[in-house]
């Protein structure tokens, strides 16, 4: 049975988001490690990364995951901006490996108006030189999979391929799915058909083996849209009978799927976060 988690605020501290999300019966926690939309943030005290380590232990929480910057851009021509997001991300890897974080998942980036293979060695170059510039971190990559509007990689499961093809720690790279996006990107996977043809597409380019993670998210707009709008499980185009295949293929048994779906109440005054759990587990072993 694959495990569930949830994107939480760390605005009361690391701990509180482990307690909050076990409080509300999942099984890991996405966090981000800082402001993610400043570039600079303070270290993380050493207390801090006790107490959250200590409460993954209370709570018998497991594969926690950092989701990088929104500010970092891998792919950047711009070389100010480019510079800044390498140092950024060596500093996510480094938080991570403080916190006992084994992965941080991020988005390639976009290259504007750069061919696409130039983008794609530029960020295999910039992941090259954060993994040479720290030896001694051995925090793993997920690259996420994107919507694909505009100049964004990501939006084809060849695209990340070809990062990963092109890096030399291409040990160091696995992939998370996120199910909007893939979506809106243009893969179809509502059917057994159509479920089946997208995951073959992705073991051809990638490899399922470096299939590590996925984010659950229902989506509000069409397929092959190119927009990132994230809907409630099963209250959007995808719709349920799609998180039923993949919930129940056991072939992702092992992985973490963290919901990264609308944060507000219901009506009732219920988290949507328990809704949306409460959902993914009625769907298991149908």
């Amino acid at each position: 049975m694959p495990y569930f988690g949830v994107h939480e605020s760390i605005a009361n501290g690391f701990d509180a988001a482990v307690y909050k999300t076990s409080d509300l019966g999942f099984d890991c926690v996405q966090i981000f490690s800082g402001n993610s939309n400043r570039w600079a943030n303070k270290p993380i005290a050493p207390e801090d990364a006790f107490k959250f380590k200590e409460a993954l232990d209370e709570t018998r929480q497991f594969d926690p995951l950092i989701h990088d910057s929104y500010l970092i851009n891998l792919a950047s021509p711009d070389e100010e901006l480019l510079e800044k997001s390498v140092a950024r991300f060596a500093e996510e890897l480094e938080r991570a490996s403080v916190l006992g974080v084994p992965r941080v998942v991020t988005h390639p980036g976009a290259g504007k108006e750069d061919p696409k293979e130039v983008a794609i060695a530029r960020v295999a170059r910039a992941l090259d030189r954060i993994f040479e510039s720290l030896p001694e971190v051995s925090t793993r990559v997920l690259l996420e999979t994107t919507a694909g509007q505009g100049s964004y990689l990501g939006g084809t499961f060849e695209e990340l391929g070809a990062i990963i093809a092109a890096c030399d720690h291409k040990d160091r790279l696995g992939v998370c799915f996120d199910t909007c996006h893939a979506f809106v990107a243009g893969y179809d996977f509502r059917t057994r058909e159509t479920y089946d043809a997208t995951f073959e597409a992705l073991d051809a380019a990638i490899g399922l083996d470096r299939l590590e993670a996925f984010h659950l998210n229902d989506t509000a707009k069409k397929l092959g849209s190119h927009s990132d709008r994230h809907e409630h499980i099963g209250r959007g185009e995808i719709g349920l009978d799609a998180f039923a295949m993949l919930i129940n293929d056991a072939r992702f048994a092992d992985k973490p799927m963290y919901l990264e779906t609308p944060k507000k109440e219901t009506e009732e005054g219920e988290s949507w976060d328990s809704v949306n759990l409460r959902t993914l587990k009625s769907l298991l072993n149908q």
